[in-house]
């Protein structure tokens, strides 16, 4: 049976969240043909029985290991019938047929061939991470320093997070993120999907740049909206903070020039040290719990160093 798309839906001990997520796209996907594939990655909540019992129609993939986000959704998606792809994070709800607008705006813009929606906290208001522009020697320059946290609306100086922009309009952006990523299935498959060694954390990006070489420009649109409440399988500060810095590390040593990859890494590394500098100073001059819980999240990621400074290599 042909679908006009495929919505994979990767899990990890995420059950009420997933049922939630898969509940919304049935309620709120009337338009478009769709199938529903979820990915799950061995939780251990009982979240793969669940949601076979809770939804007996759709393909549920029950593992016996964690494949990890980009392994997952790369198995899941040769089992895909669409013409599109979605990736939908399970912490997340569709609103007011997003999915719906999202195909249809990419049917309208078709030449993109990777496009995103904008995405709210669940108070509604606006959580950027939706989409992002790609590292630069100054964006770095600016997270380390801090300017990127002085002046978080300003684009210049939070140019990664494309700061100021509210997700009000339509937008060519650098990266758009894997919890709400639409891509035509021929793109995908040409880009042989993601590569398999980012376990969680910067696969989307590494597409998005490879795409980009092809002469794609992913696009996002303020006319798809979903909740996304961010971070559900991965509950420790520290662990998130070093997966997400393997995962930079190894965006640059696959995407920045030869002579300057280096460079990257150093700049990217000022980041968690002068974080780790900065939280020790403020906890020995305010030695309060919360001060003394951020100071130990950076000392963690800053003494793991190792385990992330050379990226997945």
């Amino acid at each position: 049976m042909s679908y006009e798309v495929s919505i994979i839906i990767v899990s990890y001990n995420t059950k009420e969240m997933t049922i939630e997520c898969i509940k919304s796209v049935i309620e709120q996907t009337r338009q478009v043909k769709y199938e529903l594939i979820v990915f799950d990655n061995n939780s251990s909540d009982g979240s793969a029985d669940a949601i076979i019992s809770s939804f007996p129609d759709i393909t549920v993939f029950k593992n016996k290991e964690n494949y990890g986000f980009a392994q997952g959704n790369n198995i899941a998606i040769k089992e895909a019938c669409g013409e599109y792809v979605l990736l939908l994070n399970p912490d997340t709800v569709v609103l007011n047929r997003a999915i719906d607008n999202l195909v249809l705006f990419s049917k309208e813009n078709i030449l993109s061939g990777i496009w995103g929606g904008r995405t709210l906290f669940a108070d509604k208001s606006l959580n950027p991470s939706s989409c992002w522009n790609q590292m630069t020697a100054w964006s770095l320059f600016c997270r380390a320093s801090g300017l990127a946290v002085i002046f978080p609306n300003n684009e210049f100086f939070n140019s990664e997070a494309i700061g100021g922009w509210q997700r009000d309009s339509v937008k060519e952006v650098d990266i758009v993120s894997g919890c709400f990523f639409l891509i035509k299935k021929s793109l995908w498959e040409s880009l042989n999907g993601f590569d398999r060694r980012f376990f969680m954390y910067g696969e989307e990006a590494d597409l998005c740049l490879r795409a980009k070489k092809l002469g794609v420009t992913p696009l996002v649109t303020d006319k798809a909206e979903i909740i996304h409440y961010g971070g559900a399988s991965e509950k420790k500060r520290a662990g998130k903070l070093i997966k997400l810095l393997k995962a930079k590390v190894q965006l640059i040593r696959n995407h920045w020039k030869p002579g300057v990859k280096e460079f990257g890494v150093f700049l990217l590394m000022l980041w968690p040290y002068s974080r780790y500098i900065a939280t020790k100073l403020i906890f020995f001059l305010n030695k309060t719990d919360s001060m003394e819980a951020n100071y130990s999240v950076w000392e963690e990621v800053w003494a793991n160093k190792s385990s992330w400074i050379k990226g997945y290599y």
